[in-house]
């Protein structure tokens, strides 16, 4: 009878490649793939450190997993795991501990172990990494949107974040790796992928002449693709050249995760952002004019330590001026290690939350006020599933969720949808 494994990640999209890689690597070595809610041999666990309460997560699992099966060996990588490994050894049922670096080496790890081994603590030190490690998916259940890890590391030491100490220096994966991927996934039926990684506008950066534009056309040529997404970038990287490249390239959907944190100067100085308000401002119009349709989305911390509340109405009203499509909000969460944390003037939780629940009205308000602005627009739509008899849910190339009615099955198929209402962030259309 095989093994079982389960490979789970907490926190982001680059953690549940990674772990669904993983997760791959033991099937084509004969194990069986479970949930993390079954009982399994060996867990995997990919750790998030993001906040405290990331950390805090990723033990309650840790501790939930041994209970499922006491003899079962668990293996913790991830952010968690490379900034806190002797803090995890005292964690009872912990086998292996091995960060971000060698998470390909995962299975041969595990094999290795025996019970007599104890803790063993693979971590090395990350800001000496230099180059990408590569991991790849070969299959994914579903079958229309493909997330693909192109770059790892970050530069940018943003004072509220640990991520840059969690996964080292900027790494960009080889472009002929990145297209290789793109085309098998292309082969397995799917229409979209997500260029992901964990600063994913610095692609590039460590390679000889390419830039994330450059590698965004390299997989646009490739036949049988539909749609290009990427994860976050920041406002410098958009520049008019960048704009017009973007609208150049048919496939490239027209929404932006366009990072903004604060819509306070005084706040963005202080959390060590590389631009301010004007230049993000500048940013948003110069996509604007050439993806007339473009949907930005974007996150903003709330409660940042000595965020006054003129700081803080200065940062919604430039939020309303923009007029996004939605913001994803964040009651800011000290982080043990970094600058912000650090702070003599944190503020309590009752004013983050507060600033919290006004600030999602607000986004509440603009998703409202974007989604009524398609109605009566003719958009193609990639179907991902039936979610009831005869109601497919699929999305715009702007990412609006869309429920239709078809008698056909329409799903991963692209068909252009006349948008007719909108409710609660969801339009509703009809096929054309």
């Amino acid at each position: 009878m095989n093994k079982k494994i389960a490979s789970y990640a907490l926190g982001c999209k680059v953690n549940q490649y990674e772990s669904e890689a993983i997760a791959e690597l033991f099937a084509e070595k004969g194990y069986d793939i479970v949930s993390i809610a079954d009982a399994a041999d060996i867990y995997i666990i990919n750790t998030c450190t993001v906040t405290n309460f990331g950390d805090k997560k990723s033990r309650q699992l840790i501790r939930k997993v041994k209970r499922q099966n006491p003899d079962a060996i668990v293996a913790v990588v991830g952010c968690y795991a490379q900034t806190a490994p002797k803090e995890l050894e005292q964690i009872a049922g912990i086998n292996l501990i091995i960060g971000t670096k060698d998470k390909a080496k995962v299975v041969d790890l595990v094999e290795q172990y025996t019970e007599t081994m104890g803790i063993q603590n693979y971590v090395t030190d990350i800001m000496q990494e230099r180059s990408f490690e590569p991991l790849e998916i070969k299959r994914l259940a579903n079958r229309t949107r493909a997330y693909l890890k192109i770059q790892d590391g970050c530069s940018q030491f943003c004072s509220y974040c640990i991520i840059p100490y969690a996964r080292g220096p900027i790494r960009s994966r080889a472009p002929e790796d990145v297209l290789s991927e793109v085309k098998r996934l292309v082969a397995n039926g799917f229409q979209e992928i997500v260029l992901t990684g964990i600063h994913v506008a610095s692609y590039g950066k460590d390679l000889q002449n390419i830039t994330l534009t450059d590698i965004i056309r390299q997989v646009h040529e490739i036949e049988g693709l539909q749609r290009i997404r990427f994860s976050s970038i920041e406002p410098n990287v958009v520049t008019e050249e960048f704009a017009a490249a973007m609208a150049d390239l048919p496939k490239v959907c027209d929404h932006f995760h366009l990072s903004l944190q604060s819509g306070c100067d005084k706040t963005l100085k202080e959390m060590n952002r590389k631009y301010d308000t004007e230049k993000y401002r500048q940013a948003v119009a110069i996509l604007r004019k050439h993806l007339p349709n473009v949907a930005l989305t974007t996150d903003i911390i709330v409660g940042f330590p000595g965020e006054t509340d003129a700081d803080y109405q200065q940062s919604r009203d430039f939020a309303e001026k923009i007029g996004f499509s939605k913001i994803h909000v964040f009651p800011y969460s000290p982080k043990t290690g970094t600058p912000a944390a650090q702070r003599k003037d944190q503020l309590p939780n009752a004013v983050k939350q507060q600033r919290s629940h006004d600030l999602i009205a607000v986004s509440d308000r603009m998703a409202d006020f974007f989604l009524e602005s398609q109605i009566g627009k003719e958009l193609p739509v990639l179907y991902e599933r039936e979610i009831t008899s005869g109601i497919y849910e699929g999305h715009t190339t702007n990412y609006i969720k869309v429920h239709t009615s078809s008698t056909e099955n329409i799903a991963n198929k692209i068909c252009i949808t006349k948008i007719t209402g909108a409710e609660n962030e969801v339009a509703s259309g009809v096929l054309i």
